[in-house]
């Protein structure tokens, strides 16, 4: 019986799944504030929106609401994007690939991304950290951080083996992402 007598060496880890997270949810025992993420099966509390975030994200939302309401895109703001069966990020921003039914009988997945933006005061580290990575393993095509207190736009590109080939650093002119050419983002007006 020395199998029965054995401790482990060290404390062990219960990854949360995304069936367990939303019951959780329903159960009332996550409420909408403060606002959680399920990052690698891990409830992750996500910083406060404050006002700069706020402002730089609606300025967003006025330069692709114009390519969703052609068709071209569906325009998501802060809403949950499925990777696996542990990892439910919500990015500030998500142009998705059109559906029919608006992604009302799903989830989005990183094959429907285009383009990912994370709006990032408080939590630059966080974002170009975990989250970046994350993004990256799972094949987001592009991932663009708005680094407001530094003043630019940090633009990620080509996942490959958990990181982006490539990558640049923009604080004037104009932006456009890959898979959608048609919106450009004045990054100077962006930022001020």
């Amino acid at each position: 019986m020395p199998g029965i007598l054995e401790r482990p060496v060290a404390p062990t880890r219960h990854r949360l799944d995304v069936d367990a997270f939303y019951k959780m949810a329903e159960a009332g025992i996550l409420t909408e504030s403060p606002r959680v993420e399920l990052i690698d099966g891990d409830i992750i509390d996500m910083t406060p929106i404050g006002i700069a975030h706020a402002g730089r994200t609606n300025r967003l939302i006025r330069i692709f609401a114009r390519a969703a309401v052609d068709g071209h895109v569906s325009l998501t703001v802060q809403t949950p994007l499925r990777l696996d069966s542990y990892n439910e990020p919500e990015p500030d921003i998500m142009l998705l690939r059109p559906r029919r039914d608006d992604y009302v009988d799903r989830r989005p997945t990183a094959d429907d991304v285009l383009l990912l933006v994370e709006v990032a005061d408080s939590s630059i580290d966080y974002d170009r950290g975990v989250k970046l990575a994350l993004y990256a393993r799972f094949g987001v095509p592009e991932v663009w951080i708005f680094d407001i207190r530094g003043g630019a736009v940090e633009v990620f590109r080509e996942p490959a083996g958990g990181a982006y080939a490539r990558s640049e650093r923009v604080s004037t002119g104009a932006l456009k992402p890959e898979r959608v050419p048609d919106v450009a983002v004045d990054v100077s007006w962006l930022l001020a």
